[in-house]
């Protein structure tokens, strides 16, 4: 969430962000409560330093005097009371709409109304080139028994699916591939020497494969909290399914102070992710595409204030090398006000090229959230001068599983229905150089 005193100082500017975002929220009418709950606090603290010094003083007052303290003290102790429940309800209501304010954007984030207005920075790679009409990922992949949605369909419902064969020697190889490169220090110091990134990289990515499974209440503070109708929530036991594997890699250090010294604290967290896809009926229903449940390897850094744009900057390199390496043809995007998620201040996405859909597809995000997350999460830091701050948290896709294994059977296929495999995933394959049925 954002700093109060700054939604106080800057009422103006947030409410040009709730307009450019295309949100619903009256700023007045939020500071309207803030000012009760002001006005409510110094009442409570008044009420509690008198019901304090009519305490301190009974011991030592004459009995007349302790007469009037202890009347005097039951008519507070009623006062008190009374103020503090209202001030609890005061607070609830404040808090409520606290957390529905967005965060605000960087100044070099484009305005837009939705994913149209997203700007096209850099591209990289030429789109192959086929003798022939290049099909889409499920079409190759049933025909080489790699995928199967049909008998999933059958076991789970539709949206799910059986990964088989080569296909999932393939997913683990994209996995060891991006775990090398991500701890690597020399290879990460070589990505961050290309994209211009002006620190020295000396933090590898620690490799984490974190719970599943969220508290509710956690995800609120992570500020991801999708639609009720988008997370599969198990309310006996006050748990939800995650949607991506940020979730409980950004929350891992809640009500933590670091020292300068400490950050930049970079994760690497593989996990499957859960979401209900319940506004997208009709919409990618075949193949892998679009699935209830997938896998990712996410990346979540902890730094500096001063740092965090920088490491969303590196973030998005590790991104393209990824994709250079395996030689697929991408355009990285930098997304408006009215695409970016709600808790970000500046967001990529790379969108990745599928000759069998003729165009370009989402395959990663990059989002730097700044000090929103972690204020709500009361994740900070403690400067060299003892003063405490929120740390600023930057969230990216590594690897969307499945959405990359799409690229490479589409981009990768040939004429007689075999696949290629990427000259740079062969090691960890054995040395096989195609898979074919």
């Amino acid at each position: 969430m954002l700093d109060i005193k700054f939604i106080k100082e800057n009422s103006d500017i947030v409410k040009k962000v709730i307009e450019k975002r295309h949100l619903s929220f009256d700023v007045d009418a939020f500071l309207e409560v803030d000012a009760k709950r002001i006005l409510m606090l110094e009442t409570v603290e008044n009420l509690r330093a008198r019901q304090n010094k009519a305490t301190e003083e009974i011991p030592n007052a004459g009995q007349e005097r302790r007469n009037v303290l202890l009347s005097e003290m039951q008519v507070l102790k009623l006062e008190l009371g009374q103020k503090e429940d209202e001030l609890k309800e005061i607070m609830q209501e404040w808090q409520t709409l606290m957390l529905k304010i967005p965060n605000v954007p960087s100044a070099d984030v484009p305005e837009g109304p939705d994913e149209s207005g997203n700007v096209v920075v850099r591209e990289w790679g030429e789109k192959p080139v086929f003798s022939f009409t290049p099909k889409e990922h499920y079409e190759i992949g049933e025909a080489l028994c790699l995928i199967d949605t049909e008998t999933a369909a059958k076991v789970a419902s539709s949206r799910f699916s059986y990964i088989k064969g080569d296909l999932v020697r393939l997913q683990f190889a994209l996995l060891q591939m991006c775990l090398g490169i991500l701890s690597d220090v020399e290879v990460l110091k070589s990505i961050a020497k290309e994209a211009n990134v002006s620190f020295d990289v000396t933090a590898p990515f620690m490799p984490v494969i974190p719970p599943v499974f969220i508290k509710p209440l956690v995800q609120v503070k992570m500020a991801r909290f999708m639609a009720p109708e988008d997370h599969y929530l198990f309310p006996n036991d006050d748990l939800m399914l995650i949607g991506s594997a940020e979730h409980t890699l950004g929350s891992m250090h809640m009500d933590t102070i670091f020292t300068e010294q400490d950050l930049p604290i970079r994760y690497v967290g593989y996990s499957t992710a859960f979401r209900r896809e319940a506004g997208t009926y009709g919409k990618d229903t075949n193949g892998i595409l679009r699935q209830h449940q997938f896998d990712k390897l996410e990346m979540e850094v902890f730094s500096l204030p001063e740092n965090s744009i920088q490491e969303q900057n590196f973030l998005v390199a590790i991104q393209e090398y990824i994709l250079r390496a395996l030689k697929l043809p991408h355009q990285v995007m930098l997304v408006c006000t009215g695409d970016m998620g709600f808790p970000d201040a500046r967001q990529f996405d790379i969108n990745t090229w599928m000759p069998g859909q003729n165009k370009y597809r989402e395959t990663h995000s990059a989002d730097l959230t700044g000090s929103f997350q972690s204020r709500r999460l009361n994740t900070r830091v403690r400067r060299a001068n003892d003063k405490i701050e929120p740390v600023h948290m930057n969230d990216a896709t590594a690897i969307a599983i499945g959405r990359t294994l799409i690229a490479i059977v589409e981009n990768y296929q040939q004429e007689d229905g075999s696949i290629v495999i990427p000259e740079v995933l062969r090691p960890y394959m054995g040395g096989k150089e195609i898979i074919k049925k």
